[in-house]
């Protein structure tokens, strides 16, 4: 058991303490019962109290409890990028008011530029200016902090974790063809006809005269796909009432979409995927939950936002307030990697009212339409992507999760190979001594 010393226990060192050490600490601000204990022991103060311990010199943050600038120098440790640099120590800065700035992503509560979506920017991060938005960063500073206490308690260890693979799904548009507006059909086949796209008409006629199937219709490809590598995949459905801007999802009144929501709901997890409109309007959320549960016929407790649209706090606010316990919007749209430098699930922290939430925080590495049309990658470099990422988080038994979309995964001649790159990954990981099964 790891022992912490501190002169004050606030409600934000409360707070990561039980996000990196899980249930295996106690912390005491008795100095007497400190100096009592053996073995892995962590003064987190500012002066040594005895010869066998890891000193760890405070930063303010985790004693404040409001929002300000904070100086975020980094500097390399052990090879990795580090800040909230302090002198003495066992460790050279303050690896618990770090975790926490990145973990509460305290840094878009700061004023900060938005891309074209109205999100936060992810140039704006610590991460991407010092170039270490491509590691699961917290993950690997413990990693270190497990190497000193155990100079101190040879049989210390963190709380053991477990790495696991989940792909995730999001169903912006179930159908390409089958199902859609009538007069969106029609329209179609004119424009198609009109700009040459006759592979388009073609494809949009066979699959009307029955003679081959919808393109965006590969749930029994994926589902075989999840039964040969023992996958539990999550889908995300957008069921937006009123078709407009982004939300373009079959209506879910039709008979085809609530059918296949039931069928993948039996045998796979589904989660609510907001609408783009219900970022403007909280009880439009509400009615798309009402109306998904009712599909399903039970209460819809994930999420994650279309378009990734996400604002701290208040977008996290509204889904507690549903309820909604697990999110799974944490990443970027415009980049792949780890938005909060963890690949693992956490719960929220609430900056604006100083209160861990009951909100669990599941984050993502990695989206297949980010690779697409933000990178601009061929599949073969998303592949590369893909595979470091799953290395480094095995590396730190992590949880690895990504996206996703069905319309991307098709047989259409543009996007085959990324069907096929997709396949080929989840074939290779399989090979691996250490893939499992996620939890």
């Amino acid at each position: 058991m790891l022992f912490i010393y501190t002169t004050n226990i606030s409600t934000r060192l409360n707070y990561i303490l039980a996000e990196l050490f899980k249930n295996e600490y106690t912390v005491t601000n008795n100095i007497n019962e400190y100096l009592a204990q053996n073995g892995a022991c962590i003064n987190y103060s500012a002066s040594p109290i005895k010869a066998t311990e890891l000193q760890i010199i405070p930063h303010p943050l985790l004693q404040e409890n409001s929002i300000s600038n904070q100086l975020t120098e980094c500097f390399d440790w052990k090879g990795l990028p580090a800040f909230f640099k302090t002198s003495n120590g066992t460790i050279p800065f303050d690896i618990f008011s770090a975790a926490f700035y990145l973990l509460s992503r305290y840094e878009e509560y700061l004023p900060h530029s938005v891309d074209e979506y109205g999100r936060y920017a992810h140039t704006n991060s610590l991460a991407h200016k010092n170039n270490f938005l491509h590691l699961p960063l917290i993950q690997l500073w413990m990693q270190q902090l497990e190497k000193q206490l155990q100079q101190l308690a040879a049989n210390y260890s963190l709380p053991s974790a477990t790495f696991s693979f989940t792909p995730t799904y999001d169903i912006d548009i179930a159908y390409a063809y089958l199902h859609q507006p009538i007069l969106k059909n029609v329209f179609g086949f004119f424009k198609d006809l009109m700009q040459s796209k006759f592979e388009s008409f073609s494809e949009r006629a066979m699959v009307y005269a029955g003679k081959q199937k919808d393109p965006f219709d590969v749930y029994n490809w994926l589902q075989d796909l999840h039964e040969q590598y023992q996958l539990n995949p999550i889908y995300f459905f957008l069921v937006a009432n009123n078709r407009k801007g982004v939300d373009k999802n079959i209506s879910p009144s039709k008979k085809a979409m609530r059918q296949l929501i039931q069928k993948i709901g039996e045998k796979y997890l589904v989660g609510i995927h907001p609408s783009w409109q219900s970022g403007n309007d909280s009880t439009v959320l509400k009615k798309e939950i009402n109306t998904l549960s009712s599909i399903l016929n039970v209460p819809v407790q994930l999420s994650r936002q279309h378009f990734l649209r996400m604002q701290l706090p208040s977008t996290y606010q509204e889904l507690i307030a549903l309820p909604i316990n697990k999110d799974y919007s944490m990443g970027y749209g415009s980049v792949n990697g780890f938005r909060a430098s963890y690949a693992n699930a956490f719960f929220w922290y609430d900056l604006k009212n100083e209160l861990k939430t009951t909100l669990e925080i599941h984050p993502f590495c990695y989206m297949d339409a980010t690779a697409i049309f933000k990178l601009g990658y061929a599949p073969y470099e998303a592949k590369k992507e893909l595979q470091d990422f799953y290395k480094i988080i095995q590396s730190v038994n992590g949880k690895m999760i990504c996206i996703f979309h069905n319309n991307f995964l098709t047989d259409q001649v543009a996007l085959y190979e990324w069907k096929k790159m997709y396949a080929s990954f989840l074939a290779d990981c399989s090979q691996t001594p250490v893939y499992q099964v996620n939890a």
